[in-house]
C-alpha cells in the first residue's frame, strides 16, 4: 500500500484495475460469438439468469446482476424486441413485472455454450485453472459485499452463485 502523499498505486498492481481490465478482455473475446447470436454483453448476462430459472421478477434478475431496474429495463426492451423474452405483469402482484424467455430466447442457451470454450481457448487456462479464479473471485465479491452492507436487497450472487460468465 502507499500512504497519501505518494498518492495511489499505479493501476497495474491494483486488484480492482486487474479485475475490470479481465472483464473487458474477457467480453472482448466474446464479442464474435455474441455478434453471431444478436446479443450485447449485458444481454446474455440477462438470459444467462433466465437460462438457470424462468420466469422471474424484474427485481430478482436486477438482484443478481447486481443492476438498478431503471438500467435493466432498456436491456429487456431491447431482448423483448428481438423476441427472445415476453413480459407481462404478475396477476398475484400488479406491481411486479415478470420476464419469461420465449421458445427463440430458450433456442440461443445451446449456442450460447460456445463463449466457455472460447473463453478457455483464448486465456489459454485448464478448465481447473479457470474454475478456481472464478471460485476465488466469488469469494472476493462475496467477502467485499459482506464488509459494505450486503448486495442489493440482499440478494444475489453474493448469496447465489448461480451466475457465472
Amino acid at each position: 500500500m502507499t500512504n497519501a502523499k505518494e498518492g495511489p498505486m499505479s493501476l497495474d498492481d491494483q486488484v480492482c484495475y486487474a479485475v475490470y481490465a479481465a472483464g473487458i478482455a474477457i467480453q472482448r473475446a466474446y464479442k464474435p460469438a455474441l455478434d453471431s447470436l444478436g446479443l450485447t454483453y449485458p444481454q446474455y448476462l440477462v438470459l444467462n439468469v433466465l437460462w438457470r430459472e424462468d420466469g422471474q421478477t424484474v427485481g430478482r434478475i436486477a438482484d443478481q446482476l447486481a443492476l438498478e431496474s431503471s438500467t435493466l429495463t432498456p436491456l429487456l426492451k431491447r431482448l423483448e424486441t428481438a423476441k427472445l423474452i415476453d413480459r407481462r405483469r404478475n396477476p398475484d402482484n400488479e406491481r411486479q413485472v415478470l420476464v419469461a424467455l420465449t421458445d427463440r430466447g430458450r433456442a440461443l442457451k445451446p449456442r450460447a455454450a460456445c463463449l466457455a470454450e472460447r473463453l478457455l481457448a483464448t486465456s489459454d487456462f485448464s478448465p481447473e485453472a479457470l474454475g478456481a479464479l472464478n471460485t476465488t473471485l466469488r469469494t472476493l465479491r462475496s467477502r467485499i459485499y459482506r464488509n459494505i452492507g450486503g448486495w442489493p436487497a440482499d440478494e444475489g450472487p453474493a448469496r447465489d452463485d448461480r451466475v457465472q460468465g
